[in-house]
């Protein structure tokens, strides 16, 4: 297991958003989060992510415990994540963006900066070589030099994905990252998943609500209904399952 969550729970006041969940993320895998807005989807992620600690219960990474850490300790252990609603550095181009994500893996000390000595420019030099490296591999190299927000909604995505790869993580957590948008938009960035996948030997953790691009992508989902687990499979067999039918469009047989 590259991820295990052991009887999580999560609880804020009297409100359990997370009740007693279990679930592991095999190496190599792409897992996926679904349900119902207010499932419990992205607390999970938080509570991974080190944003949140969980009332109860214990998470591993690599059988290393994650429990009491702070986010950026967590990212140095491996685990980056993208957003919900998108949350890049707008005024800075799509380039400096994405250099950002290598600033936990800086070789060179607050003096060698400072002093602009050679091991500093020679890491800053190594960086951008990769992130515009990064970026030809999301097919936006094109725009590295362009200011964030000026590009279109599916690139911003993309720019906030590459950046969490910049981190070179090991587990990549994905918050909705087809939100917004079109077909064609959505099949191109599933490929670049796929790619990016294969190429850095990432294990992927997904929310989404778009099914067909579940469908494409996931070799499991879990599914989630007021924070509990109510199926875990092939995502061909979740959508036919009552409860999953029950959960999204409510329960036909007793309406």
């Amino acid at each position: 297991m590259v991820l295990e969550l052991q009887n999580i729970t999560m609880q804020f006041g009297g409100v359990t958003a997370i009740d007693d969940l279990s679930f592991g993320v095999q190496t190599g895998e792409i897992y996926g989060l679904i349900g119902p807005n207010g499932a419990g989807k992205t607390t999970l992620f938080n509570i991974v992510t080190g944003n949140y600690t969980q009332t109860k219960g214990t998470v591993l990474f690599h059988n290393e415990e994650l429990s009491g850490l702070k986010p950026n300790m967590i990212v140095q252990k491996g685990i980056a994540r993208t957003f919900q609603n998108i949350r890049l550095f707008k005024s800075m181009s799509v380039l400096d963006n994405v250099l950002i994500g290598f600033h936990n893996q800086a070789n060179y000390s607050y003096f060698e900066s400072i002093l602009r000595l050679p091991r500093y420019f020679m890491y800053e030099k190594n960086i951008k070589r990769e992130a515009m490296d990064i970026l030809e591999r999301f097919g936006i190299a094109e725009y590295a030099d362009t200011n964030a927000s000026s590009m279109s909604y599916g690139n911003q995505r993309k720019v906030e994905i590459a950046r969490a790869l910049a981190t070179n993580p090991k587990l990549l957590l994905l918050d909705e990252p087809a939100a917004g948008m079109n077909p064609n938009e959505t099949e191109d960035l599933s490929q670049i998943i796929l790619k990016i996948k294969k190429e850095y030997g990432l294990t992927i953790l997904l929310i989404e609500h778009d099914m067909k691009f579940v469908n494409n992508m996931c070799d499991k989902v879990l599914v989630l209904d007021y924070g509990e687990e109510i199926f875990e499979g092939k995502p061909a067999d979740a959508i036919v399952d009552e409860k999953v039918v029950a959960a999204y469009l409510g329960d036909f047989k007793h309406a």
